[in-house]
């Protein structure tokens, strides 16, 4: 190409130019400034002017906004305008006034636009003529807040696959001696039957084995039947309680087991007659039981029942001897290992110690290998239990090794399709390693899981609903609720949050470099980041590319930590 075409190339761009002229950064605003990484997406609104009698009535501009950045760009949708005389469907721009518009555009994030360039660029052409005009700057960098995420999910509450030991379990042994009708002594073919003698067998049991058995009190409950009259039964069921109770301390005495006995009576036992009414198959038992609610005075209920006469028949055969009896119960516990014996039985000897007690001994170290020794024992002994590959999955997780908790969390979803606690943790799992999509459908299948908030609010920060995550995080001493809290601007909340995290760290003290920042308290940023990088080398660079930290850019203390 000769020099003469060379000018008369350059001669026609800028005349082209100069038919429309330049737009420049004064033409624009971008809000926020600087754009925001939120949910994996950077969006922006940018609002623009056309000034008058700028836009021919021929003309058509195009604006394409681009974020560039260091070794890519990223092109936001476009949008165009037109003149008066165009027959189109844009939007119309008048020449003489002009116009204001606003356009909202967003890009996928990458970490390298934290140090990036907001700019439009033009088509533009007049009738049938291209026009070139030049790109203009409007907006620099992209605050990547939201995505400590990546951090801070790795510090939340996992679900525990938890132990069912107790060390006092409850129980109770039962027995029941029938009486004639009338009558209070103890017949001794009542004391021969398989509940009495369990009874007596129990409290040997009690007696002889005092430390893995815990007595709680012995009962003994006397009844008469509601036929007869009340003094009759009153007098028959106090002769029944003393029979029934003396029976037991007689037992009690040739053990040599000193045990109070509490005992009771009831005259007329209405409550067990209608039990038995019940659940009984005669024919008029919904007569007789409207009748029990009719009358309060027990006589009258108990002539108006006789008054029903085939019906009473079956009642005296069926119901009512079953009511004449004495009631006989131990309430005891038993009594497993206290903390030191579970201890001291791991150490010389685990397999001695059942899973329930091999979960529990784990929670009685804060020592993480020790906790992780006890759980590789469980695994080895009780191989078919969910709880202790889950339980490793989440020391994994905390530590931030996430191939290490998928090859637990695995093993624990082989043993167990169901588990929630595996479902939860899996979700989280998930989340880490970018997969917002997955996270929700596992969490979908944990709505029970102990942790099932904490999750959520995780998922909510990922998807930039802040807000949302905030509330599910309510409570939540985490980095992560804590980053909610920043991200939905409550920073007295955070700054509280950050203050009682159970296991803080780097990211727990950079996190409070943030809100210091956004507070206004620079010396204080400082003094946090100090400690960050001080806890974790890497975010020396982060930091460097932060925006939350710009105005300390000029800052030689900054500078400083950063070297």
């Amino acid at each position: 190409m000769n020099r003469l075409t060379i000018l008369s190339a350059a001669a026609l761009l800028m005349c082209g130019c100069s038919k429309l002229g330049n737009l420049g950064p004064e033409n624009f605003n971008v809000m926020p400034q600087p754009l925001e990484a939120n949910g994996g997406k950077v969006q922006a609104v940018i609002n623009g002017r056309f000034p008058e009698k700028y836009m021919k009535k021929k003309a058509v501009v195009t604006v394409i906004p681009e974020l560039r950045y260091e070794g890519g760009v990223a092109t936001g949708q476009s949008q165009t305008f037109q003149g008066e005389k165009i027959l189109g469907n844009d939007q119309t721009v008048s020449y003489k006034l002009g116009a204001n518009y606003t356009m909202r555009t967003q890009f996928d994030y990458v970490p390298q636009m934290e140090q990036s360039r907001l700019w439009l660029t033009f088509k533009a052409a007049l009738g049938k003529k291209s026009v070139a005009l030049p790109d203009v700057e409007i907006g620099y960098g992209v605050l990547s807040t939201s995505t400590l995420l990546s951090r801070t999910v790795y510090g939340a509450q996992t679900a525990t696959g938890k132990d069912a030991y107790q060390y006092a379990i409850e129980q109770s042994q039962s027995a029941e001696i029938k009486y004639l009708i009338q009558q209070a002594n103890i017949r001794t073919s009542e004391l021969k039957s398989v509940s009495v003698q369990d009874f007596v067998k129990t409290l040997r049991q009690i007696k002889a084995d005092q430390k893995g058995f815990a007595l709680n009190n012995i009962e003994v409950s006397a009844y008469a039947s509601p036929d007869g009259g009340m003094k009759l039964n009153t007098d028959l069921a106090a002769a029944r309680e003393k029979s029934s109770k003396q029976y037991v301390e007689s037992e009690l005495k040739k053990m040599a087991f000193k045990a109070p006995v509490d005992s009771r009576y009831t005259a007329e036992d209405w409550e067990g007659f209608q039990q038995l009414v019940s659940a009984s198959n005669i024919q008029d038992k919904e007569v007789i039981i409207r009748v029990l609610s009719m009358y309060d005075d027990p006589e009258e209920r108990e002539q108006q029942i006789k008054n029903l006469s085939v019906a009473f028949k079956e009642l005296t055969e069926e119901v009512l001897p079953a009511l004449r009896r004495a009631r006989l119960r131990v309430n005891y516990e038993l009594i497993g290992r206290s903390d030191d014996e579970i201890t001291e039985q791991f150490s010389t000897d685990p397999t001695q110690l059942s899973v329930e007690e091999m979960l529990y001994a784990a929670t009685l170290t804060d020592d993480p290998a020790q906790q992780e020794k006890i759980l590789q024992q469980t695994t080895r002994q009780y191989p078919s239990d969910y709880r202790a590959y889950n339980n490793l999955a989440q020391m994994a997780f905390s530590h931030g090794d996430a191939n290490m908790a998928e090859a637990y969390l695995n093993q624990a979803a082989q043993k167990s399709a169901t588990a929630q606690e595996v479902k939860a943790n899996k979700s989280l799992l998930a989340l880490a390693g970018g997969d917002v999509d997955q996270a929700e459908i596992l969490l979908g299948q944990a709505t029970d899981a102990a942790n099932y908030n904490e999750v959520l609010g995780n998922i909510c920060i990922a998807r930039g609903q802040y807000a949302q995550a905030q509330n599910a995080l309510s409570g939540s001493r985490t980095n992560s609720a804590a980053l909610a809290q920043i991200l939905n601007k409550d920073y007295a909340s955070a700054q509280k949050t950050l203050q009682s995290v159970v296991n803080a760290d780097a990211t727990t003290a950079y996190l409070k470099a943030i809100v210091a920042m956004r507070t206004n308290k620079e010396s204080e940023a400082i003094a946090q980041l100090r400690e960050a990088i001080g806890k974790d080398a890497s975010l020396k660079g982060y930091a460097a590319r932060d925006l939350e930290f710009a105005a300390l850019m000029g800052d030689s203390s900054f500078q400083n930590l950063l070297k």
